[in-house]
């Protein structure tokens, strides 16, 4: 259970600045990293609802941390 705790904090921010790099859009690097979420709440990988709202925390820090990124990239 350890483990479904520390990649529910870590991984969704870390995914959504990997596909925002990749694909140079927000907005798209946000659908799909929420596509893997459902997914693997489909699957059966998230057992229970905190965890999905961990989730969705780090996915939200995850945006805030691509918005800063294109800030400083817009400053240069």
């Amino acid at each position: 259970m350890i483990d479904k705790l520390i990649s529910a904090i870590f991984l969704p921010a870390i995914i959504m600045v990997f596909f925002t790099r990749v694909t140079y859009n927000r907005v798209v690097a946000f659908i799909l990293t929420v596509a893997l979420i459902i997914v693997s709440a489909h699957r059966g990988y998230i057992d229970t609802w905190w965890l999905i709202v961990i989730e969705a925390g780090s996915l939200t820090i995850g945006l805030y941390i691509a918005n800063e990124m294109k800030k400083k990239k817009q400053k240069k």
